[in-house]
């Protein structure tokens, strides 16, 4: 189960890695597109006008599924900022014990912002709200995403929970099960 739950937590860090890449590969064509519009009008030829339409709104969507699947493999990985001021003075036993209850409340904060971001793409597909940039995409599809992310994330919490519950590790960040 550990090795499946690591796949799923990369997997995660994948999708957000292509996620950027895709974003710089679209901000590559386009300069290369403007680029070469400008040398053909040196040149003395018509610019072909090569451009990607809605640039700016794709990347945006794109830097979204960057952002939230990469939320579980980043927590995974000891990547979230903690502040562990107060935690690193506190006695063994009640250092484990604040760990597990701020693991149980970032759980539940994580779950109740899934549950309304899918209740958000789920009203977004049934009213069929589009985004208003050049490229016209179903809202649904960018929330989707960032429900699934947030899904990624809340399946993370919940394995370091358990696994900081049943003493597998004492602390978070760590103790974090080696691969």
């Amino acid at each position: 189960m550990r090795r499946a739950l690591d796949a799923f937590y990369k997997l995660g860090g994948a999708l957000s890695a292509l996620s950027l890449t895709l974003i710089m590969v679209l901000i590559v064509a386009q300069v290369l597109g403007r680029v070469l519009d400008k040398l053909m009008g040196w040149a003395g030829f018509d610019a072909m006008g090569l451009t990607v339409p809605g640039l700016a709104e794709i990347a945006a969507f794109l830097l979204l599924g960057a952002t939230f699947f990469g939320l579980g493999y980043t927590f995974w990985q000891g990547g979230h900022i903690r502040v562990t001021l107060v935690l690193q003075h506190l006695p063994k036993p009640l250092h484990r014990f604040m760990d597990i209850l701020v693991t149980l409340i970032a759980a539940s904060v994580t779950a109740f912002a899934a549950w309304h971001s899918a209740r958000l793409a789920l009203d977004s597909h049934d009213f069929g709200d589009l985004s208003i940039g050049m490229v016209p995409v179903p809202l649904w599809i960018p929330q989707a995403v960032m429900t699934l992310g947030l899904i990624w994330l809340l399946i993370a919490l919940l394995d370091a929970l358990f696994l900081l519950a049943s003493g597998r590790i004492s602390q978070l960040v760590n103790d974090a099960p080696e691969e």
